[in-house]
């Protein structure tokens, strides 16, 4: 029997290559080749270096995952707007407000075109609309008791109205639409 110098597999003495490993035991004569390597590799199978290495790369996936997280601003920091002369103007989380002025009943749909808010309300109302300083803002209002009241609606944007319509029609139905 042959042992492997790679591996320590027993192979028969007629093999070149090792059974197990692949290892080269002879050359193209038969000549056995002789090792003077230091028995110092992975004597383990395949299956295990495999382990092994999806094994280094899941803690690298994870060592990553943990440093991106980290690193990244918080979504309250990601609101805040940088001025032309490079200071940072802290605002609000959400700088948009929906105030609805109507002595009457009301209906609204509100916030990001993509995903409208609906309430209706009673009187004068103010909403806090989930949108950041970039986000385009709808608000649809309309009267819901047919009043000859004026319904008034406003758009505002850090304390400042940014639009404004009113309608005194019994059907009162007013849209704003505001890009930034």
């Amino acid at each position: 029997m042959v042992r492997c110098p790679r591996c320590g597999y027993e192979n028969s003495p007629t093999s070149v290559y090792c059974d197990n490993c692949a290892y080269l035991l002879a050359d193209s004569d038969g000549n056995r080749i002789k090792n003077t390597r230091r028995e110092t590799s992975w004597n383990m199978g395949l299956g295990k270096k495999i382990v092994i290495v999806l094994g280094i790369i899941v803690i690298a996936f994870l060592l990553f995952s943990f440093i991106y997280n980290n690193t990244q601003p918080s979504y309250q920091d990601s609101l805040n707007v940088i001025t032309d002369d490079g200071s940072n103007l802290q605002s609000s989380s959400y700088p948009y407000k929906a105030v609805i002025i109507y002595e009457g009943s009301w209906y609204a749909e509100m916030g990001d075109p993509n995903y409208l808010v609906k309430e209706s309300g009673y009187g004068n109302k103010s909403f806090v609309l989930d949108c950041a300083a970039w986000d385009r803002i709808a608000i649809d209002v309309q009267k819901q008791d047919y009043g000859s009241g004026e319904l008034t609606v406003q758009l505002v944007k850090n304390g400042e109205v940014v639009e404004e319509k009113s309608s005194t029609n019994v059907t009162g139905h007013l849209v704003i639409n505001y890009n930034y």
